[in-house]
């Protein structure tokens, strides 16, 4: 028989309540604490039929109720769905915020090089000291687990490892519940070796699992740090200026542009220990990045909601306008800080 909703929202009262006290849970502990807005009479026929189908037990005559091994099968099996179900959710949410980001950036790219005629290029935004937000495990097949890594920003990464041992639903959720407890909110340098220590003695037999998650939790951590993207537009408005449509230099300062490795010591520059909306200006040999040195590259950086940076940078030549680039990176940064 399965339970109806009124059945399942009582078991979770009970057995969350008995997780909390460790004492046997009455009907009128439960009418007082969960939200079903039922009389204790009420409570207590369904607490009955709970009974009958074995999911809690009562201890002593006139005492109250406690969860039975199949109510706890019951509870954990519930929550391990639920958080299933949240990790697809923000999956989903994260795709299309995704995708509305690097959109509107590239619309910006666009606008910044038909604005100033001028060469623009913006990097995705990034995370800087990445915080762990949420993890869970869970069998995917016999000998193997997945690992879903939730980072701040609810950037999500899927790792599978393969297992030396075979790992019960019991195990999975407590190794669940203690990665979360000890993790969260820490960033990779946090994870220091006194916590790695205390997580695996409290893994006891399952240090091994420990280790496994923690070497996927750093990877995806770094790969989000190391993960930029850049966007940029109006690489043909070098051609305008003299001074740089020099073949070889144009088609040096093009190929560039087409390359992220390159222009990565840029925004590393440009990003690192500065403020945010800090503008800098590189002319000529000030550029970090050799076939820009015959230009001025002016860059700023941007913030969206939680946190997320990155940098515009804008090429010109180096007798570019730069009040009005000045001025045009302003203005956008403070409509940006809106957003």
């Amino acid at each position: 028989m399965e339970l109806d909703e009124r059945k399942e929202k009582i078991l979770k009262a009970i057995i969350q309540t008995y997780l909390e006290t460790g004492e046997p849970v009455g009907s009128r502990t439960i009418s007082k604490y969960s939200d079903l807005q039922l009389s204790s009479a009420t409570i207590r026929n369904e607490m009955s039929d709970l009974e009958e189908l074995g999911y809690i037990i009562q201890p002593h005559t006139s005492a109250g109720r406690i969860p039975s091994d199949k109510g706890y099968r019951f509870y954990v099996d519930q929550l391990m769905k639920e958080k299933e179900n949240e990790v697809t959710e923000m999956q989903e949410l994260v795709i299309q915020r995704v995708d509305r980001v690097e959109l509107l950036l590239k619309q910006l790219a666009k606008l910044l090089a038909v604005n100033t005629n001028y060469a623009t290029m913006i990097s995705g935004p990034q995370y800087h000291h990445t915080k762990l937000k949420f993890i869970q495990l869970s069998r995917v097949e016999a000998g193997k687990l997945l690992i879903v890594t939730v980072l701040e920003g609810n950037i999500i990464k899927n790792s599978i490892v393969r297992l030396d041992a075979e790992l019960n639903d019991d195990e999975i959720l407590n190794l669940n519940i203690l990665l979360n407890n000890s993790l969260n909110g820490l960033t990779i340098e946090q994870i220091n070796l006194d916590v790695i220590s205390n997580m695996k003695e409290q893994a006891g037999d399952r240090r091994q699992v420990v280790d496994l998650v923690l070497n996927e939790v750093a990877e995806a951590i770094r790969a989000n740090e190391e993960d930029l993207q850049i966007y940029t537009e109006g690489t043909t408005n070098i051609f305008k200026y003299p001074e740089l449509s020099d073949g070889q230099k144009a088609s040096q300062l093009i190929s560039t542009l087409e390359q992220k490795e390159l222009l990565k010591n840029l925004f590393t520059e440009s990003g690192e220990g500065s403020e945010k909306h800090e503008i800098q200006v590189y002319i000529g040999n000030e550029t970090p990045v050799q076939s820009m040195q015959d230009c001025s590259v002016v860059t700023a950086n941007y913030v969206l909601g939680d946190g997320l940076r990155g940098t515009i940078g804008i090429i010109g030549p180096k007798r570019m306008d730069y009040e009005k680039v000045v001025s045009t990176l302003r203005s956008l940064m403070s409509q940006l800080e809106d957003r």
